[in-house]
């Protein structure tokens, strides 16, 4: 937990030009376009039963709770925001493993879920046509509950790139799964990411990415199993990013998993990455000018 305040700290110190914003709380009614009302309930009034949370990994409290309302509102808000500025951010985010009726894996709501149906459904008022979203997931974990949330619904694509052996263990399907072996070091790992982003044109055209830039994948993660260096990673976000900017795709960012066994080496690989978005933000601002 305290990667996200060291973090914020650092971004506060060497990024002045990052502007930051209290998080939302995601409201009961945001969270039903995703979540089952029941489960929201439970979850509020602390009757979920103690097998869930035990599923969930967190002793429940109201501060847990409260907390996962204000991450799941943090990528709301940064999605909103995005479709405006051309990009923004969440601090912490990327709970791809929760479901729509039970969370799992330390996520207890599914951010990019609630965010990418929060933005159609303002999309579709505003513009009176359906807004696609992608989910880029490259935290080296499978975003299964993700998966499962969009596997019928054709206007969100899901992308996942994750350790093949990694946890969860049983996988659900996104759209397009590239499952990487124990080791994948830089090399193999971007001419994977390439060639999804190649299917990933040929398939769907979105106005919104959702990008999960988790820093498990690389070789300092306790958790990973992978092997990117440092340069790795950023040469990975700077793909992301070159991607949707050759394209004009607004893109929200959501900063998923890192374990490291040292964590001042999973907050500069975070700090890395919002450099890198701010480079994009700044070429955005050119085109508002």
């Amino acid at each position: 937990m305290a990667k996200y305040s060291q973090l914020r700290e650092r971004l506060a110190r060497e990024l002045p030009l990052v502007t930051l914003q209290e998080a939302p709380r995601a409201s009961d009614g945001e969270l039903a376009l995703v979540h089952v009302p029941a489960y929201i309930a439970s979850l509020a009034q602390g009757t979920i039963s103690r097998a869930a949370m035990r599923e969930i990994g967190f002793p429940w409290s109201d501060a847990m709770v409260e907390r996962s309302r204000r991450s799941a509102g943090a990528t709301v808000a940064a999605a909103r925001l995005a479709l405006q500025a051309g990009v923004a951010a969440n601090l912490a985010g990327g709970t791809h493993h929760a479901y729509a009726d039970k969370g799992g894996g330390f996520c207890v709501f599914n951010d990019a879920a609630v965010a990418a149906r929060l933005m159609q459904a303002e999309w579709g008022r505003q513009q009176r046509r359906t807004l696609r979203v992608a989910i880029i997931d490259l935290d080296v974990h499978q975003g299964n509950g993700t998966a499962h949330i969009f596997q019928h619904d054709d206007s969100v694509f899901t992308l996942s790139l994750h350790g093949e052996k990694n946890f969860p263990f049983c996988k659900e399907s996104s759209d397009l799964d590239v499952a990487l072996p124990d080791g994948c070091g830089d090399e193999p790992y971007l001419q994977a990411l390439e060639a999804a982003l190649e299917e990933l044109l040929h398939r769907f055209e979105p106005g919104l990415v959702i990008y999960l830039a988790g820093a498990d994948p690389f070789e300092g993660d306790r958790l990973g199993r992978l092997k990117l260096s440092r340069d790795g990673l950023e040469a990975r976000d700077r793909r992301v990013f070159d991607w949707c900017w050759q394209r004009r795709i607004p893109l929200a960012l959501a900063m998923a998993g890192g374990y490291g066994v040292k964590i001042e080496e999973t907050v500069q690989v975070q700090l890395t990455t919002y450099r890198v978005a701010l480079d994009y933000w700044q070429r955005w601002q050119t085109l508002r000018a």
